[in-house]
């Protein structure tokens, strides 16, 4: 961010460029816009309609979802936009979202966590009242972050709402704008009338004091934030019905043109290709010659279990919570792997997530909506039997994601982690790895052995033929996803006992350093 003479600058907050800078983004929302009741009335049932078939067909399609933030400033007639859009449209299609302060659950996950939950499957609109700007703007005002801290938040709102884009939603952020003495006269209307009265707080009045810091601060996030993929759109909120006309005729056009045509797609900035390292790379350099006698074994798995089961336990594990991710070839021993580490934690406070396919729900919605959603509360363990980097490797390998999906992806996991790791979250990462040989051994005793043949499918055999697909891939993923808040552990499975101790014993280092 430029220091200085850049008239962006937000320190301190209430001097913040010059009045004609700071009134660019809402002058044109200062006019004195009105709408006779008439013209309102007469124009209300046909655009009624139209969104409802809009609506309709957004929801036979069911190609995109779509987004609707609503924000602005106190008494511009959020809640009665949100309302009227309800009732003008079918609300069994609409998902609306009042997002307050975050209860005790949602405190206990990333900042985001809550709003990916809430995110709406393709085919429907869902509608955010409490967004996830609120937050970033309100600790600038109040001193509680810097200018650094506001353009991080800006940074990773833009690539969450990028994100969105290419995975097929339409982002429309309404931001309902009343000028300081309009919002001043506002207050007063609402409170000479006692059926009203109880809207207007003291902690609205509180902020009225700190109108002109807000609007500075609100000012920059906008046009900082304001792009062709999720665009802001700034209605002036002093008269009911031009605000509600407008709005609703903005959101019919949006959805109209985006059923029309193919969406705007952020621009990707596709990452080099790597250089191929044919003889020799992070898996072939990988020692799997070690061996870890029966009786060693069971007593050192003992051990470290006790340990591990100790650091669940720990005082400051109240405030932390672990993210296990396990990933391998097939046949490497990765069931069996979480089978030991399970059996040293209560079974009260872990989550064992076996990711497949994705069901019908999950593909209506952005790919990593799956895993947010079971991102565990403080105290507890969720672990993870394939993740989220299926999207960087089956679904590369096998065609299932588009280059420019899989090749944004490294980013998106990236930033995943980084909002965990954030949050106090401690991952811990595995790829578990055998020869081709060992594999074959072990596909082949599943074949021929009763009580195993269930683990065996034609998937097994067929992916064993793109092997050296299936190894870059691999190698790719660990070279753009392996950071230093959550590195690969790559760990050789071919014999089975040192492949679990090893495991164990990572967890239990990895917990220890971050508590």
């Amino acid at each position: 961010m430029k220091r200085g003479g850049d008239r962006d600058n937000m320190a301190p907050a209430g001097a913040i460029g010059s009045r004609t800078r700071r009134r660019a983004v809402f002058a044109s929302a200062e006019l004195g816009r009105e709408l006779d009741k008439a013209t309102f009335k007469a124009k209300q049932p046909e655009l009624r309609e139209a969104l409802l078939e809009a609506q309709f067909e957004l929801a036979e399609r069911r190609d995109f979802s779509v987004v609707v933030l609503i924000s602005g400033v106190d008494a511009a007639g959020k809640g009665e936009t949100v309302n009227t859009l309800n009732f003008w449209m079918d609300p069994r299609l609409i998902e609306t979202n009042a997002m307050g302060e975050p209860t005790q659950e949602e405190r206990e996950r990333p900042r985001m966590w809550r709003f990916w939950r809430a995110l709406p499957p393709r085919g429907k609109i869902g509608i955010f009242f409490g967004i996830w700007y609120t937050v970033p703007i309100v600790d600038r005002v109040y001193g509680k972050s810097d200018d650094a801290g506001l353009q991080a938040a800006i940074d990773e709102i833009l690539r969450f709402e990028a994100m969105l884009a290419s995975e097929s939603t339409l982002v429309l952020k309404y931001w309902l704008h009343l000028s300081k003495d309009r919002q001043r006269e506002r207050f007063k209307a609402l409170e000479r009338d006692a059926h009203t009265r109880w809207r207007v707080a003291d902690d609205e009045w509180e902020r009225f004091q700190l109108y002109d810091t807000f609007r500075a601060v609100s000012e920059i996030t906008l046009r900082r934030t304001s792009v062709p993929h999720a665009p802001w759109i700034v209605v002036e909120g002093s008269d009911a019905r031009y605000r509600l006309t407008t709005t609703a005729r903005s959101l019919l056009e949006s959805l109209w043109a985006r059923l029309e045509n193919a969406p705007p797609s952020p621009a990707e900035a596709v990452p080099p290709k790597l250089p191929e390292l044919k003889d020799r790379n992070v898996l072939r350099a990988l020692d799997l010659t070690g061996i870890l006698p029966r009786k060693k074994y069971h007593r050192e798995l003992g051990a470290l279990q006790s340990r591990l089961n100790l650091l669940s336990r720990h005082k400051k594990m109240a405030e932390r919570s672990v993210v296990l991710v396990f990933e391998g070839v097939d046949a490497a021993g990765k069931g069996g792997t979480i089978r030991r580490v399970a059996g040293a934690l209560d079974a009260r406070f872990y989550r064992i997530i076996q990711i497949a396919a994705p069901s019908d729900e999950e593909r209506a919605h952005p790919y990593l909506w799956r895993f947010w959603r079971h991102l565990p509360r403080a105290g507890h363990f969720t672990i993870f039997d394939r993740s989220w980097y299926g999207r960087v490797l089956v679904e590369r390998v096998e065609g299932f994601a588009a280059e420019a999906d899989w090749t944004r992806a490294y980013g998106e996991i990236n930033d995943f982690e980084f909002e965990m790791n954030r949050h106090g979250i401690v991952v811990v990462k595995f790829w578990l790895h055998i020869s081709r040989e060992e594999q074959y051994r072990r596909l082949k005793e599943r074949q021929e052995t009763g009580h195993k043949r269930y683990k065996l499918t034609e998937e097994d055999w067929r992916n064993r033929m793109r092997w050296d697909a299936y190894e870059e891939a691999v190698c790719d993923m660990v070279a753009r996803t392996g950071t230093s808040i959550a590195p690969w552990h790559l760990v050789s499975s071919e014999d089975k006992y040192a492949g679990r101790v090893e495991v164990l014993k990572t967890i239990c280092e990895t917990i220890d350093a971050a508590l």
